[in-house]
């Protein structure tokens, strides 16, 4: 028998599998009786907060008004009575006071905002940063003994401090009084600290629990200065920044502090800000969370990855000039290392966790020229490109640290959780995780994560899922629709922006655009209305691209060269009358 040579695949069928990657979810219309109740709004608006659990007039006008919710007396957090009392006490005494941060933008805003509170109201007081490479994440006895030698005898530990009660034990044992705001999820077991700040705690009659470390490092400032209200409101550009680059949810009072703090960085005095935008060419009048999320937060944290946060904490303290700008660039070039290191990094783990034939259930990248400072990026590169939860670390002499991402199928804390007795330290959420482990354990560990990726996703449709607000016509895009859609914002995690679906699109032009011709430039037309759109890491289908086209995007403006005008940013592509 003589075999025939297989046909070359038809070229749509190729489009197929390259396009149709992704599961498209248009949310469904807003019932008659929401549609009823917020007439008041416009059509398209009524939609988007139906989308979000807004169905009738009073609760969409407190949302779109950012109103902070149910009451926000930060008295009613568990140990903040205990916590003002000894603060109180350390400042008439003038005890030395030490905040005890994280290296991450979170901590390093939360410790800058204590610090400049506690020193406005007389405090003998200063910050303290662990450097991740040589201390490691949070509390530390080494540093707790230091502090104590040095004469300190309260310390305030901001983001981090919850599931460190040996450190606790040993900060007691050496005579400083601890209190440990934090707002990582507790173990079952709390530290034996002199007080304890966390709305996740068990008891705690916080309304909103998903306040950020420097949220709940401002609830402090606002139960210590009552009587002045009007003193902290300076600190809320902080709030914003910590905020949105943790990747809090903006809902609630979130969303009512994030809003306020970008007001204030419209117009900030903080002149490490002023430097900062400069460098990376980004206008503070028009800020937004976007801007903290891709352009501002990346460069504070890419001195904690590379080297030590304190150059980050030293630019949003600082009020000369001349070191804000050192510093901005400093920043600057710190990000840019960041990114090479992140994209070769990411290369190497591509190579160690997936093989030629196979993609396995859960992704592990593990080297010892890995730099921790950056595997959590890798991580989720990895988690975004192959939609699987990854595990990407580093080998150290003893043992190994790692970080991992996930996707909603797969609750990679409980999977921890479930190998706690290989584990030295963990902690994390469903999306996102860290942990370290000794290296006599980690084939075991591996071994038993992989096992539990198996046990999860086997036979699951495991493909990312996009999801849109509505699906609109081009002609319904204007700047009248941008105006309503302003009052989405602080738009993020937690309150996404608005996500439109426009159907059979004709492609008038496609080019590939920016380095290595990674995005795709395109111009779409239904026929009677035109659009430029954007769609970065598309530019690989620049070459194959059908004639018509299903979309889904967001909406806004592009401003090059000083000239503004209205484009779609593309979330993902399709070919037309194919079945999401």
């Amino acid at each position: 028998m003589i075999s025939q040579p297989l046909s070359p695949l038809p070229t749509t069928f190729i489009l197929l599998s390259i396009m149709q990657t992704k599961r498209w979810l248009i949310a469904p219309p807003l019932t008659s009786e929401a549609d009823h109740n917020l007439k008041a709004f416009p059509p398209i608006l009524r939609q988007i907060l139906y989308n979000r659990g807004y169905a009738t007039d009073t609760e969409a006008r407190d949302f779109l008004r950012a109103q902070p919710g149910t009451d926000t007396d930060p008295y009613r957090l568990s140990g903040m009575e205990a916590s003002i009392t000894r603060i109180r006490e350390a400042i008439s005494q003038q005890e030395s006071i030490v905040i005890f941060g994280d290296y991450d933008v979170d901590g390093v805003t939360a410790t800058t905002l204590l610090v400049q509170a506690l020193k406005s109201a007389g405090a003998q007081v200063r910050g303290y940063i662990p450097n991740r490479f040589d201390e490691g994440y949070g509390l530390n006895t080494e540093a707790l003994d230091s502090l104590a030698n040095e004469g300190v005898r309260l310390v305030i530990t901001v983001d981090c401090g919850i599931r460190s009660p040996e450190e606790a034990a040993h900060a007691k044992k050496a005579g400083l009084d601890l209190i440990i705001s934090d707002h990582h999820h507790p173990s079952e077991k709390l530290p034996e600290a002199f007080a304890i700040i966390n709305p996740k705690q068990a008891g705690d009659k916080y309304p909103y629990k998903d306040l950020a470390g420097v949220g709940i490092a401002y609830k402090i400032t606002q139960a210590l200065f009552t009587e002045t209200p009007e003193k902290i409101t300076e600190f809320l550009d902080l709030v914003a920044l910590g905020t949105v680059a943790d990747l809090a949810p903006l809902t609630g009072e979130n969303r009512y502090l994030v809003r306020q703090g970008l007001r204030l960085m419209k117009q900030t005095r903080r002149q490490g800000l002023h430097s900062l935008a400069g460098v990376s060419n980004l206008n503070l009048k028009n800020i937004n969370a976007t801007g903290i999320g891709f352009i501002l937060g990346p460069r504070l944290n890419a001195a904690g990855r590379l080297d030590s946060a304190l150059a980050a904490y030293d630019l949003l303290t600082t009020e000369d000039f001349m070191q804000a700008g050192q510093l901005a660039q400093q920043l600057e070039l710190q990000n840019r290392q960041r990114q090479s290191l992140t994209r070769q990094i990411q290369e190497q783990a591509e190579k160690l966790a997936i093989s030629d034939h196979e993609k396995p259930h859960l992704l592990v990248a593990i080297d010892s020229d890995f730099n921790t400072g950056v595997v959590g990026l890798a991580a989720s590169r990895l988690t975004e490109n192959h939609y699987r939860p990854s595990i990407v670390g580093q080998i150290g002499e003893k043992t190994t640290r790692c970080s991992c991402r996930s996707i909603p199928e797969f609750h990679i804390t409980d999977a921890l959780d479930r190998c706690a007795d290989l584990l030295i330290q963990h902690g994390g959420h469903a999306a996102a995780a860290g942990f370290t482990v000794s290296n006599e354990n980690l084939e075991e560990l591996v071994t038993r994560m992989k096992a539990f990726a198996v046990e999860e996703l086997e036979g699951k449709d495991l493909r990312p899922t996009v999801s849109a607000d509505v699906e609109v016509l081009l002609k319904d895009l204007d700047y009248s629709l941008l105006k309503t859609l302003s009052y989405l914002e602080p738009t993020g995690y937690g309150n996404p922006e608005a996500v439109f679906a426009s159907r059979g699109l004709k492609i008038q032009n496609a080019r590939t655009v920016g380095t290595d011709s990674k995005h795709l430039k395109l111009t779409l037309t239904d026929g009677q209305v035109t659009f430029d759109a954007i769609a970065f890491r598309f530019g690989y289908l620049a070459d194959e691209t059908p004639v018509h086209v299903d979309v889904m995007y967001t909406f806004e403006v592009n401003e090059y060269n000083g000239h503004a005008s209205l484009q779609l940013n593309i979330r993902d592509i399709k070919p037309a009358n194919v079945s999401d």
